[in-house]
């Protein structure tokens, strides 16, 4: 079954960084699209970053400068850099893919569990 699995949330002080990484397992032929969303309570949940296939990002106004994000197609793994964190930034983050499972001809999407991102003094 294909799988996001994420990693690298916690608790971080304003202005540090973290790392959060997404890791896409099972059964997949390609994936267009992967990427980051976050919500925070009692707000929308809003798009991140995302890269596609061809390496083309995309990042939510509020963080850009501070975030990158980069993939690694052999491993089928994104990775957002987050540097200079404000409070603002907290929120759960949810990792996201369009792909193409074995099998299938158009593309599904998948979400992460979620992991949590605090930045608090």
């Amino acid at each position: 079954q294909v799988r996001l699995v994420e990693s690298g949330g916690g608790l971080v002080q304003p202005g540090g960084s973290l790392r959060l990484s997404c890791a896409a397992s099972g059964s997949i032929l390609s994936i267009n699209v992967m990427g980051w969303y976050r919500q925070a309570p009692g707000k929308q949940r809003e798009l991140v970053a995302s890269i596609t296939s061809g390496g083309s990002t995309n990042y939510a106004d509020s963080v850009k400068g501070r975030f990158t994000l980069s993939r690694d197609g052999a491993k089928n793994t994104v990775y957002l850099q987050m540097n200079s964190l404000k409070p603002e930034d907290t929120a759960v983050y949810y990792c996201n893919a369009h792909l193409i499972p074995i099998g299938e001809i158009f593309d599904h999407i998948y979400w992460g569990q979620g992991t949590q991102v605090t930045v608090s003094s």
